[in-house]
């Protein structure tokens, strides 16, 4: 079950709009999906039949019966398998945050685990090691990945840079060449300065290496090698803490 949705996931931003509402349905209803339809599916998404079968189709199945094969099949083998997401409420105690949290951090990784492509890895790895210089690049959050990559293989190397300022960014990709590997951190994939930067380090010939969340987005068109991660960033979970502190 988990590497069929973590494939939903990685997928997602390239889906229809009509796509997606049948990604949002099996993501929240997986082991419902197993005894509907293809007519129960189209009409809880309140869309056609048709865009059920192209989700199908997108996900590289002959059709919607395979698909409950897959879903019956993965739902027999863990019957432990728990909610994909944990959001956390204004209800949640103290206890059910942490554990949300614990839960949420063990999900990631265990979902970055099993979307490891080996080959692309090793691929990075060689790069990482025939470049003049490494840069690190992020905006935001990703910023924060960014710079703790940077402070890690410091240890080891002299040859990393973590570039902060995003006029220096551009500066620096601007001056960027063949023998350099700059990597960016993007979740979304879709950050305006970090995509633009990225098509600029790419245009100077240097090797480009997107790290984010999604197999297609803005940024992978960029980069030699995109390496997915298993996280689920939610822009609920931010807000219910802003309200809980202004509410204080």
């Amino acid at each position: 079950m988990a590497e069929f949705m973590s494939k939903i996931k990685t997928q997602y931003t390239s889906f229809t709009k009509a796509e997606k509402k049948v990604a949002d349905y099996i993501l929240k209803h997986p082991s419902e999906v197993v005894y509907m339809s293809i007519t129960d599916v189209a009409d809880a998404c309140h869309i056609g039949e048709s865009s059920v079968f192209r989700f199908c189709k997108s996900m590289g199945l002959k059709g919607y019966q395979e698909l409950k094969i897959i879903l019956a099949h993965t739902l027999h083998t863990d019957q432990n398998q728990t909610e994909l997401t944990d959001e956390i409420s204004l209800d949640d105690s103290f206890e059910d945050v942490a554990q949300k949290i614990l839960t949420s951090n063990s999900h990631a990784l265990t979902e970055t685990y099993q979307l490891i492509e080996k080959e692309l890895y090793l691929e990075t790895i060689d790069l990482m090691i025939n470049a003049k210089n490494i840069y690190f690049f992020g905006v935001g959050s990703s910023q924060l990945t960014a710079l703790d990559a940077n402070n890690k293989f410091l240890r080891i190397t002299k040859k990393t840079r973590c570039i902060t300022d995003p006029h220096l960014q551009i500066m620096t990709t601007s001056l960027l060449d063949e023998q350099d590997l700059a990597i960016f951190f993007s979740y979304s994939g879709s950050t305006i300065d970090t995509n633009e930067n990225a098509r600029i380090a790419s245009e100077r010939g240097a090797k480009v290496i997107a790290i984010t969340r999604f197999a297609k987005s803005p940024l992978t068109n960029y980069a030699d090698i995109s390496l997915l991660c298993g996280a689920n960033e939610s822009p609920f979970t931010v807000g219910v803490f802003q309200q809980r502190f202004h509410n204080c």
